[in-house]
């Protein structure tokens, strides 16, 4: 199977030797995602851009990035009219609320929020605010025609099938994404091919980065001072990678200046 434009990203992920080429994907998509929403292109300047923007504002991980990321003024402008259609909402909120009747009870019951399940309209309200972000919509929509595209070239790229099989596997969410994928797309004769390597995929790479953080470890025991560090230097943050994927010693992705 020739490759096409679309597949390309894909299969270099897969060439690239990562703990998760869907972490490496999900890292060049959300770049892609900050320069579009920042970079040298402004397109922040453009109307229906900042619509959105306005609308779903970003989460808490994605206003740290877009500080980092450096465009000050782009990031001021964002903000400001954001602010502006927040404020209007929030006055709205404030006009309608109504506070519940309070229990006879419940000066005695111990505070325990449910976060997924708001009791009050402005909590609900801020709920939604805290839970879209336009960084995260913009790329996660594309990541999800990258796991359509795993499986088609899983199915009929011969070259692909002996990239996935010789990987390292997957951070566990990414892991999941694909189980839950693979139980939609896949018919039962694949499943029964499917499943079995990538489990053995999983199991053997977890537990390669599980003897590397051991390693690690036993390395600081003063008899093993001067043994070699083997694969282990970097298994701090590969391993945090494999449990909750994303890059934790990546420095800060910068405006190019």
């Amino acid at each position: 199977m020739k490759e096409k434009i679309y597949t390309i990203p894909l299969m270099d992920a897969f060439r690239a030797d990562d703990e998760c080429p869907f972490c490496y994907i999900e890292r060049s998509l959300e770049q892609h995602a900050l320069d579009f929403t920042l970079g040298s292109g402004a397109s922040y300047m453009e109307d229906d851009i900042r619509a959105e923007t306005d609308k779903m504002g970003f989460c808490r991980v994605h206003y740290k990035k877009i500080f980092d990321y450096g465009n000050r003024l782009g990031t001021g402008l964002i903000l400001n009219t954001h602010f502006k259609k927040k404020n209007e909402e929030l006055k709205q909120q404030l006009k309608m609320f109504s506070p519940g009747k309070a229990s006879m009870l419940g000066h005695f019951k111990k505070v325990k929020l449910d976060e997924s399940s708001p009791k009050t309209s402005i909590g609900q309200w801020v709920k939604e605010q805290t839970s879209s972000c336009f960084i995260c919509d913009y790329y996660k929509n594309t990541y999800n025609r990258y796991l359509d595209t795993f499986f088609e070239l899983y199915r009929k790229n011969p070259e692909f099938r002996e990239l996935f099989k010789s990987s390292k596997g997957f951070c566990l969410p990414h892991f999941g994404d694909l189980v839950e994928t693979g139980e939609i797309v896949l018919s039962d004769k694949e499943k029964n091919t499917f499943y079995p390597e990538l489990f053995r995929l999983m199991t053997d790479n977890l537990q390669r980065v599980s003897d590397d953080l051991e390693w690690f470890c036993d390395k600081f025991d003063y008899k093993n001072k001067d043994a070699d560090w083997k694969n282990s230097r970097d298994a701090i943050q590969r391993g945090m990678q494999k449990a909750a994927g994303s890059y934790p010693a990546d420095p800060p992705y910068k405006a190019d200046k």
